[in-house]
């Protein structure tokens, strides 16, 4: 019989579990996908009852499989995510997810209030539509009487549990990005609290994150076809393992990674704090805190350019690869052309959901590559906009880069130019599953995981000096350009231009 642990990621677009032996080698995998509805503008919701299917699928997808039980099964989840309950942990209204921005104004409202250093500070949470504490008084202020039926106000991996296991909980990592915990005493925070019309009674109790249970109940254990006996790990959220996961446990390095959206992060043992960019502070355990911060505009832009200039409404593999062989004949710079990629508003470090994509300086001998090339400059930018934030406090010198974009030549090498850093190519099956999985190691006392092994497709891309001083002053514009154009950018959005 193969030992093995199971790590669960129950993301945004999909939930994935990943088992791993004890020498660490991937022995199984399963990924199920579900919607998010968008009722309305700005709205974005989920069904938190085909999500936990689609856990319970992937639970029992790779027992199958692999043919006996895991020693253990840890859990990885998205981040801000609020599902009013009642008492029995039944949904009250769909889950509001991370990407919702219906409560825009409440965060700006916070933001410029005389709280709202204290509260960025006791949180370590960026105060933006994103967070459940902006959420929560959404409801209080737009849905009064879902607001009064509220037994608790959960995240979707405190739906899980609980389904699991019939008690509130939630670990350290995803109490962190509510807003409303205090990340130094490690407990609700009164003062949030209170200005989201709450008491502690109604979130669920906080546990660390190599926090377990082993007493499922039988017909849960036979659902997910294990042992009610089978340990479980409480473990943290997404971002937080995506470090575990990466290796980045050491200082001066951090973890980039590119998918729909995009992030950097580093591990610190102390918070750090800027609230003019906001750095986020979520806690990884009682002492060890990954602090960065994340951006709207990944993969998503440059699939919307792809699609938009190739006028195709589906891409091949082949298609991307002979736009990304045109795009790489155009110089570093972009003959001027500078993109702005703020088509979903933006998080880290501008923190404007007003904000949009702009195209500049457009000449006669721009061609649709430079256009592309733009988008993937902007993309990066706008992640060394968070760099740049994140260093003021801690250095960086090394980014271990995962997602989608390694796959490209090009889009690295131009990331490498553009922060002058080196580049590490660290690309699991899914870096938060993995991170997941060495909160189990741990938390079973097992310590056989979570050194970083040399990789046999492992690359380092080191950057280019002669393209330092031409993307430095393109850096310089790009940021000029969204201090100029911010308050056009709010009239736009205000008068739905």
């Amino acid at each position: 019989m193969q030992a093995y642990l199971l790590g669960i990621d129950i993301g945004t677009g999909s939930s994935k579990a990943v088992a791993v032996d004890l020498e660490g080698k991937s022995v199984g995998s399963s990924q199920h996908y579900y919607p998010v509805d968008s009722p309305q503008a700005g709205y974005s919701e989920q069904d938190p009852e085909i999500i936990f299917k689609a856990f319970v699928n992937c639970v029992t997808d790779v027992v199958k499989a692999i043919g006996n039980l895991p020693i253990a099964i840890s859990l990885s989840s998205a981040m801000h995510s609020v599902i009013p309950v009642d008492k029995n942990g039944n949904a009250l209204a769909p889950m509001i997810t991370w990407a919702d921005s219906r409560s825009e104004n409440i965060a700006e409202r916070i933001r410029n209030s005389d709280q709202g250093p204290d509260i960025y500070k006791t949180s370590g949470t960026p105060i933006h539509a994103m967070t459940p504490l902006c959420k929560i008084i959404w409801i209080k202020e737009n849905r009064p009487e879902l607001f009064a039926a509220s037994y608790k106000f959960i995240s979707i991996k405190e739906y899980i549990w609980h389904r699991l296991f019939n008690v509130f909980e939630v670990d350290y990592a995803i109490a962190s990005a509510t807003g409303l915990f205090d990340i130094i005493k490690l407990n609700w925070n009164a003062v949030a609290c209170d200005l989201a019309g709450i008491t502690k009674n109604q979130l669920s109790t906080p546990v660390n994150t190599t926090y377990k249970r082993a007493d499922l109940s039988t017909s849960i254990a036979e659902m997910l076809t294990i042992d009610a006996s089978t340990q479980f790990v409480i473990g943290a959220s997404d971002g937080c393992c995506a470090n575990l996961g990466s290796y980045v446990t050491e200082p001066g390095v951090a973890s980039l990674t590119i998918g729909t959206s995009g992030a950097v992060r580093i591990t610190s043992k102390q918070p750090v704090y800027n609230y003019q960019s906001m750095i986020f502070n979520y806690l990884l355990n009682e002492n060890t805190f990954v602090c960065g911060g994340a951006i709207n505009n990944g993969g998503i832009v440059l699939d919307w350019l792809f699609k938009t200039f190739s006028a195709k409404s589906s891409l091949t593999h082949t298609d991307y690869e002979l736009l990304f062989e045109d795009i790489a004949h155009i110089p570093a710079g972009n003959d001027g052309l500078i993109f702005l990629p703020y088509l979903y508003g933006e998080r880290a470090p501008i923190w404007d959901t007003k904000s949009c994509g702009v195209f500049f300086n457009i000449k006669p001998q721009h061609t649709q590559s430079h256009f592309l090339r733009a988008g993937l400059e902007g993309i990066c930018f706008a992640l060394n906009n968070v760099i740049e934030s994140v260093e003021k406090s801690s250095p960086i010198e090394r980014l271990h880069i995962s997602g989608g974009f390694i796959s490209s030549p090009v889009w690295v090498q131009i990331l490498a130019d553009i922060t002058q850093k080196q580049l590490i190519t660290i690309q699991q099956d899914d870096a938060s599953a993995l991170g997941a999985i060495f909160l189990a190691d741990e938390a079973l006392g097992l310590n056989k995981l979570g050194k970083r092994p040399k990789m046999d497709n492992e690359v380092m891309v080191s950057p280019n000096k002669s393209n330092k001083q031409i993307y430095t002053d393109r850096f310089s514009i790009f940021k000029k350009l969204y201090q100029d154009l911010k308050e056009t950018m709010h009239w736009m959005h205000e008068n739905n231009q």
